[in-house]
């Protein structure tokens, strides 16, 4: 069958409307051959969000923003997006404007919520949330910083203020004067020191003798450390514990009244008796003192001794 050119331009100018139709809306961001469900979204502001903006979830691509225009003449803005792919959420999800990167602009983040007796459909309205930007979370976590820099610049004021009303005439001339004789210590100390150091050069040799002498000493006395540490101070005291035992066992006898000492302490009638004895001894010398001719007799001539007598007891 021959087509008539009429027919073949009719069929080549409805093929080129076709094909405009279908660049154009490719061009605007929908394929007419791809399957595709549309969502709506409410916000008060769009933070910039454009159209063909990125459709994600969880990062992945799903779909672009067809259109942004006005909800009403309060100025509510309602967003329409298409999801591409077969994912399924419920009508709770909740679809966010977040920035993509500093330079990269805003997008269209759905953050799903899986509930099969109420999933999604083509044509609902979902709930939205604008992400705060870095700008807004700066400022916010700055908010708190101001108040602590205000509040600190207040006091530092308030201290300056004090500081002036202290630092009068009579303060200032005082502390001129504290910093001329801070000086003139300085200075003072200066040749304290110069002097310090002629002494110490002056004696170098005799503070090198001393710090040998040290040195020796301390090397006898870690010597002296070594022998000590070599003592059987385990012996010593073994030998300790027989001479305490031993002392032990004489202390016990002697309470008891063994041996003589025992016998010393615990026996009365030895006491009574030495004392006795004591007694008599004194008795003895006393009567010596005073009559040593009735004890010695000593006579060139042979004489006889003469009668003696008892003298009177001066103790009478």
């Amino acid at each position: 069958m021959r087509l008539s050119r009429e027919v073949k331009t009719g069929i080549l100018a409805i093929g080129a409307i076709l094909l405009f139709i279908f660049g154009y809306s490719y061009l605007k961001g929908s394929n007419l051959l791809e399957k595709h469900r549309v969502f709506y979204v409410q916000y008060d502001n769009v933070e910039g969000l454009s159209k063909s903006a990125p459709v994600t979830i969880n990062g992945l691509k799903v779909g672009k923003i067809q259109n942004i225009g006005f909800e009403n003449q309060e100025g509510g803005l309602i967003v329409e997006f298409t999801v591409e792919n077969d994912f399924d959420f419920s009508r709770n999800s909740l679809v966010r404007i977040y920035s993509s990167g500093l330079i990269g602009g805003k997008s269209l983040g759905i953050y799903p919520e899986y509930d099969p007796r109420n999933l999604a459909e083509s044509g609902d309205t979902l709930k939205g949330e604008v992400e705060k930007g870095m700008l807004d979370a700066v400022t916010e976590r700055l908010g708190p910083l101001e108040e602590k820099v205000n509040g600190t610049l207040s006091t530092l004021d308030t201290l300056l203020l004090s500081f002036t009303a202290i630092v009068d005439e009579d303060t200032r001339k005082n502390l001129k004067e504290a910093i001329a004789s801070l000086t003139d210590a300085s200075a003072s100390f200066k040749g304290i020191t110069a002097n310090v150091d002629g002494l110490l050069g002056d004696n170098k040799e005799k503070l090198n003798k001393t710090f040998s002498n040290l040195d020796v000493t301390a090397e006898n006395f870690a010597r002296l450390s070594d022998s000590l540490a070599q003592i059987e101070t385990g012996q010593m005291v073994r030998d300790l514990e027989v001479v305490t035992s031993k002392l032990n066992t004489v202390v016990t006898r002697m309470e008891n009244g063994e041996g003589s000492v025992g016998k010393l302490l615990k026996d009365d009638q030895l006491y009574t008796n030495l004392e006795g004895a004591s007694r008599q001894l004194e008795e003895l010398l006393q009567d010596l003192k005073l009559n040593p001719k009735r004890y010695v007799h000593f006579s060139l001539f042979g004489k006889k001794p003469k009668n003696y007598t008892e003298p009177e007891d001066p103790n009478k």
